[in-house]
């Protein structure tokens, strides 16, 4: 059963910084890409980050400069670092499977909230 856990989120003024972690069970991590999505009420999955298995990343336009994917494989963890943020980022995010772009992320966590206010 594939189980992703994921953590790290919280309350941050804007300019400040988080690191998201995601643990991975049930599969091969290693041999899996991994993407992050995030959520805000009322709206769709929005693609936010991917990680390749190889380690090749990807970045959605609004996030980029400002946060960074990396993967521990040993640990079967992917991380997300949130620097810069803005109280857009304002939104749960989730880790996933594969690499997907949103809606189709089926097989993913729980969420962790980030709120960036002041």
């Amino acid at each position: 059963e594939v189980q992703l856990v994921e953590s790290g989120g919280g309350l941050v003024q804007p300019g400040g910084s988080l690191r998201l972690s995601c643990v991975a069970s049930g599969f091969a991590f290693h041999g899996y890409g991994m993407t992050w999505v995030r959520q805000t009420p009322g709206k769709g999955l929005e693609w936010v980050s991917y990680i390749g298995s190889s380690g090749t990343t990807g970045y959605a336009d609004s996030v980029k400069g400002r946060f960074t994917i990396s993967r521990d494989n040993t640990n079967n963890t992917v991380y997300l670092q949130l620097n810069s943020l803005k109280t857009e980022d304002t939104a749960m995010y989730y880790c996933a499977k594969g690499i997907c772009s949103g809606g189709d992320c089926y097989e993913r966590g729980q969420g962790t909230q980030v709120t960036v206010s002041s």
